[in-house]
């Protein structure tokens, strides 16, 4: 049964704030768990307007504490920017509130600036060439094995939360399959490499006490409205977001407009066709279609959804839509 998934960033939308989006995250938590959805990640990033998601192990508790089934996780936490003792011991104590329902993706990128890089961590640069020996530090503390150490994670230690690496590039799909993990890319955003990485991947995996085979969860932008047309100018939102992270111009998610061509140049939306170039918008017979080739081409293992929509209820109504969508491909496999 294919799995899919939910990435949430807390996206502050245009006339809101941090503490409304923190809470359309949780009722996005709980619409997905009925839905069927198999996790609800979030992502950490600092120094960003239109980002609520910077405290991600406190925002996971939050989202964890609505929900009964789903999975909640990092999609990532930044392992550079932490110490492994202490994102053992958060996520430990996570797992130890909500037990077999917590995972833990890590990734190096900062999730920010170079600046705000260095506000947050001014050896970070050394943490990043440490980031596969620090993976398996923590994995060693939150195994039951560490229980000889002189250093270990209370709570966290025992808990065995399942780590995933997460990359955007063929280095993160070499570690992923030397150290046996699960492997997410960001293709929502970065697609380029995709089919190399999970190639790389899938033919140097080791098989692990955490994993036996190789598992792939790719990330894809959705939009999905009861028409192509109304998706479509729903999309304007993430078109117009998106171009302010190429910019470095960060600010709230606008409001959709009628013709994008009027607020993009038109440098900016080549940019953006290439950066986005695992988006499905549309009604569920075009996604369904589109999605088909995806699946057959890359054959991953599961789908998580990133859903950058103005509106909430139109959100919340793309998420049902897609997960329809996903119902009946299972129906059909069957």
């Amino acid at each position: 049964m294919f799995p899919y998934s939910v990435l949430d960033l807390a996206v502050v939308t245009e006339g809101s704030n941090a503490k409304e989006a923190i809470e359309r995250s949780r009722e996005l938590a709980v619409h997905a768990e009925n839905l069927g959805y198999n996790r609800f990640w979030m992502a950490e990033h600092h120094n960003m307007e239109h980002i609520a998601s910077s405290a991600t192990s406190v925002l996971l508790g939050h989202m964890a504490e609505a929900t009964s089934s789903i999975r909640i996780g990092s999609g990532g936490i930044m392992l550079p920017n932490h110490s492994p003792y202490i994102i053992a011991e958060h996520f430990g104590t996570l797992a130890t509130m909500y037990p077999d329902r917590i995972d833990l993706g890590l990734g190096r990128a900062p999730g920010t600036d170079q600046t705000t890089a260095h506000a947050i961590r001014p050896d970070r640069m050394r943490e990043v060439y440490n980031f596969p020996k620090n993976v398996e530090l923590l994995q060693k503390y939150l195994s039951a094995d560490n229980s000889d150490s002189k250093v270990r994670a209370f709570p966290g230690e025992g808990t065995e939360v399942p780590l995933w690496v997460l990359g955007s590039s063929t280095d993160s799909a070499h570690l992923a399959a030397k150290l046996g993990l699960p492997y997410a890319f960001a293709s929502h955003f970065a697609p380029q490499q995709l089919l190399e990485a999970i190639r790389i991947y899938r033919e140097e995996f080791k098989p692990s006490a955490q994993l036996d085979e190789p598992y792939v969860m790719a990330g894809i932008n959705v939009i999905a409205a009861d028409t192509t047309e109304q998706a479509e100018y729903l999309a304007t939102s993430t078109k117009q977001m998106f171009v302010g992270v190429i910019t470095g111009e960060r600010k709230p998610l606008p409001p959709p407009v009628d013709d994008i061509n009027r607020v993009l140049p038109f440098q900016h939306q080549m940019a953006l066709k290439q950066m986005l170039a695992y988006s499905f918008v549309g009604d569920k017979k075009k996604i369904r279609e589109n999605l088909k080739h995806f699946m057959d081409q890359t054959n991953v293992d599961e789908l998580i959804t990133a859903s950058y929509i103005f509106d909430h209820q139109e959100r919340l109504k793309s998420h049902t839509l897609f997960s329809e969508l996903m119902e009946s491909i299972k129906a059909e496999a069957i």
